[in-house]
């Protein structure tokens, strides 16, 4: 191992700075106990810089725990997309493997999934940035390699300051030619419970269609504000419920109530929908490729900000006619449909003229 961390030689950094950020790994400074450690809050000051950080520190009692140490270092030193967390250094001594990245300061999607505080504009926007990641993962044009996920659920989903997705957890991450990512691939961890692709105890691996079918459960969680497996229920999965309400209908049955009247669009919730359905097909060769699942996020995202516009547009006519009365009301609105026509009737012109040349 010592041979393969060569190729990092720019990235260590001494347990001591480590210790020093967090407080000695203080418990009021944990952040989450995860599968493989426990995640630590802290400030390092580094490169002259201080920086908010994240350190996961990885339990390897007896040797446990090296592969994915290693795994998620190779990831995300050799990945950059804005949607993923990014990679400060790690360290590396005595008996410590400590990963360090970015701290991420609105936690996890998983910790928000039923919060009102979480509007669906804004979960629309999260999910499009899971997809945008994941498409980056899989295939991205002049990389000759593919990287299997092998790990999403609402719980690897970050969000920075801004809300803006950044994607974690790539500790059991799988690399394969970008050929091969349709062949299975042997993996010790296939998934959190409620998220794991139910093929997989067919074929006895992953592909990237598995990363296809969590995401899709976490499109649901997201639409319905549940975790993947729902409690008091006999631990139900929110995939076979979410099947079921979108065969039998009506969605709004298990959609989260104070998420209703925040779809504007019927149609982007149509899209949204059947995505999300066709994530969790059976076979995984009925299942679509990130790219389609991106493109068609995106054109929800675009039909809920419109359906948002005129909402706006709505109200800023109905102040018109309070303030300043019908008479006055009918020349503005006259005088604004004049100008936006006159825009419009420009515009299509210039594009005829840039098409004709």
């Amino acid at each position: 191992m010592a041979s393969t961390m060569n190729q990092f030689a720019h990235l260590p950094i001494p347990l001591e700075d480590v210790m020093k950020a967090t407080n000695n790994f203080h418990h009021d400074n944990i952040i989450e106990h995860g599968g493989v450690g426990i995640a630590y809050k802290g400030r390092l000051l580094w490169f002259g810089r201080l920086m908010e950080i994240t350190a996961r520190r990885f339990d390897c009692k007896h040797g446990d725990g090296d592969l994915e140490f290693l795994a998620e270092i190779s990831a995300l030193s050799n990945l950059k997309h804005k949607n993923l967390v990014s990679i400060i250094g790690f360290c590396d001594e005595i008996d410590e493997k400590i990963i360090v990245t970015t701290y991420e300061a609105n936690g996890s999607l998983g910790q928000y999934l039923n919060s009102l505080n979480l509007t669906w504009k804004q979960r629309l926007r999260i999910c499009l940035g899971v997809a945008r990641a994941l498409s980056y993962l899989h295939y991205e044009k002049g990389r000759d390699y593919a990287i299997l996920h092998c790990n999403i659920n609402s719980n690897t989903i970050l969000l920075d300051v801004n809300w803006e997705t950044k994607l974690s957890g790539f500790e059991f991450s799988i690399k394969q030619s970008v050929n091969d990512k349709d062949q299975v691939g042997p993996c010790e961890h296939t998934g959190t419970m409620g998220s794991v692709d139910p093929a997989i105890e067919k074929t006895g691996g992953v592909t990237h269609k598995s990363d296809i079918y969590s995401f899709g459960v976490v499109l649901f969680e997201t639409l319905c504000g549940r975790k993947a497996v729902i409690q008091n229920e006999a631990d139900r999965s929110l995939a076979q419920m979410a099947k079921y309400g979108y065969e039998n209908g009506p969605l709004d049955d298990i959609i989260d109530p104070h998420l209703l009247n925040q779809i504007l669009s019927p149609q982007s919730l149509l899209i949204y929908s059947k995505v999300a359905y066709s994530c969790l097909k059976e076979d995984p060769a009925d299942r679509p490729n990130m790219h389609y699942v991106m493109a068609k996020l995106e054109k929800a995202l675009e039909l809920q900000l419109r359906g948002e516009s005129i909402v706006r547009l709505f109200f800023s006519y109905f102040s018109i006619f309070f303030f300043f009365g019908v008479h006055h009301s009918c020349i503005l609105i006259f005088n604004f449909y004049l100008y936006f026509y006159i825009l419009f009737y420009s515009k299509v012109r210039e594009n005829r003229m840039v098409k004709e040349i």
